[in-house]
């Protein structure tokens, strides 16, 4: 790997003897004589080291140093001081230089030196290029749609991401809201942070307990060692708590002073242990209700609710469906190693009339089994699972027999036809347009 390095040095004897010096290692080298110019070329250039004198004719090597850092913080900088100015070397390492060089006395540390700044550097760009990819892979700019719903949810996740609000996101199953959780954490100040997940409906009281709190030795039967909990493996990041209706009201009680202290006490411990870390929880459960039965404690709800982020279901973002379908065969063709370039027309309008009780979820299996099927270049619809194959005369999937479900997917069939004109689409389903928004109210279409 070639590298490049910078010089900054107004003694341009130095400048060139350091320059040719570093470029017979193989070094490819770019030179200013002043700190500006310096400036320039690193804002324009990937550079591993910089090499800059401590007295330049326009700054200070020092608070060019922390300009420098601030512009690429992967760069290394070594500081050229003279004999007399060791002590400001030393102050230009506290300022995040990797080292400093007398001048005329360290010739012979040059060279090494700068090689190992250059492999620091590098493994700096290396972790810095990861932590961007991750940070595009679970972005907002991976979430699929141009609903207006959706885009409201992103337009709230995105407000609230840079805060250390606890967020709690609403929505049916299958919606999308991990995917949500990520892409909040990985537009926080928390990113290189850990994210760490847990479903609350995965384990029991006490397994949850030492799986979230963490527990001491000998706590219990078969706690043979310390162990550390998930929020506290979530320090300094995000926790996200999934179905955390099910989560265990003893359990409600520790996570509410989590939340309100950043404290909590493992299983078998009697110390308090302090973290901070982030909470994005997540339901599709109706907590309020829950309150009401005596499952939730209201002043945990108070606290985890204070900004709810609700994500659509697929019937209420229908527009979304083909985008979603699209992107699915894309991802599905590379990992299957198969050239499937396009959707066909009627597989698109089956997905569009099936009532889709497991939202996204459900929608990317459909889509993976189709892939596995497909021998050509396009997804057909006699690649769909059988429910899909016939239609009911006004649109309405086979497979969903209660009337109740009927009568819900035929009206979103119709707004969807209507494109939201409640007044058309009473008109259609010969019904009055009171008897349609009370039926919008009771299934939950809004």
């Amino acid at each position: 790997m070639e590298y490049s390095l910078l010089i900054i040095d107004d003694e341009k004897d130095i400048l060139e003897l350091l320059a040719r010096t570093l470029e017979l290692e193989d070094y490819h080298v770019y030179k200013a004589t002043n700190g500006k110019y310096g400036r320039k070329i690193l804002e324009a250039h990937k550079i591993q080291v910089v090499l800059t004198d401590i007295k330049l004719p326009d700054i200070n090597g020092i608070a060019l140093t922390e300009e420098l850092k601030k512009i690429s913080p992967a760069t290394e900088i070594i500081c050229l001081t003279a004999f007399g100015s060791i002590q400001d070397g030393v102050k230009a390492m506290k300022k995040g230089a990797f080292d400093y060089l007398v001048k005329g006395d360290d010739n012979p540390k040059i060279i090494p030196m700068v090689a190992k700044a250059a492999e620091k550097a590098r493994l700096q760009f290396r972790i810095r290029h990861l932590e961007e990819k991750v940070s595009k892979q679970y972005g907002f700019e991976n979430i699929i749609g141009k609903s207006n719903l959706i885009r409201e949810a992103m337009e709230l996740s995105r407000k609230v991401a840079s805060s250390a609000t606890t967020v709690l996101l609403t929505g049916a199953t299958g919606t999308g809201k991990e995917v949500f959780a990520h892409a909040i954490h990985a537009e926080s100040p928390r990113k290189n942070e850990s994210f760490v997940a847990l479903n609350c409906s995965a384990f029991g009281k006490d397994l949850l307990e030492s799986e979230m709190f963490g527990h001491k030795a000998g706590a219990f039967t078969g706690a043979s060692r310390d162990k550390k909990g998930l929020i506290e493996e979530a320090h300094e990041g995000t926790l996200f708590l999934d179905e955390i209706g099910e989560l265990h009201p003893g359990l409600q009680a520790k996570l509410l002073r989590v939340l309100e202290s950043g404290t909590f006490i493992k299983v078998g411990e009697t110390k308090e242990t302090t973290v901070n870390v982030r909470i994005i929880a997540a339901t599709n459960h109706n907590l309020e209700h829950e309150i009401l039965q005596g499952n939730f404690r209201e002043d945990l709800f108070y606290r985890i609710s204070s900004f709810t982020i609700r994500l659509p279901g697929l019937d209420e973002r229908r527009k979304d469906i083909p985008l979603l379908a699209e992107h699915f065969m894309r991802q599905f063709s590379i990992r299957m190693q198969k050239k499937i370039k396009s959707i066909h027309q009627d597989f698109l309008q089956a997905l569009q009339v099936h009532f889709w009780k497991g939202n996204i979820r459900e929608l990317r299996n459909v889509i993976e089994r189709a892939v596995i099927l497909c021998e050509n270049e396009q997804l057909t619809k006699d690649l769909l699972p059988f429910n899909f194959q016939y239609t009911g005369v006004q649109g309405v999937s086979a497979g969903v027999f209660k009337l109740q479900d009927v009568e819900k997917s035929h009206i979103l069939n119709v707004l969807h036809y209507t494109q939201g004109n409640k007044t058309k689409t009473a008109e259609l389903l010969g019904i009055g347009l009171t008897t349609l928004y009370r039926k919008i109210l009771e299934y939950d279409l809004e």
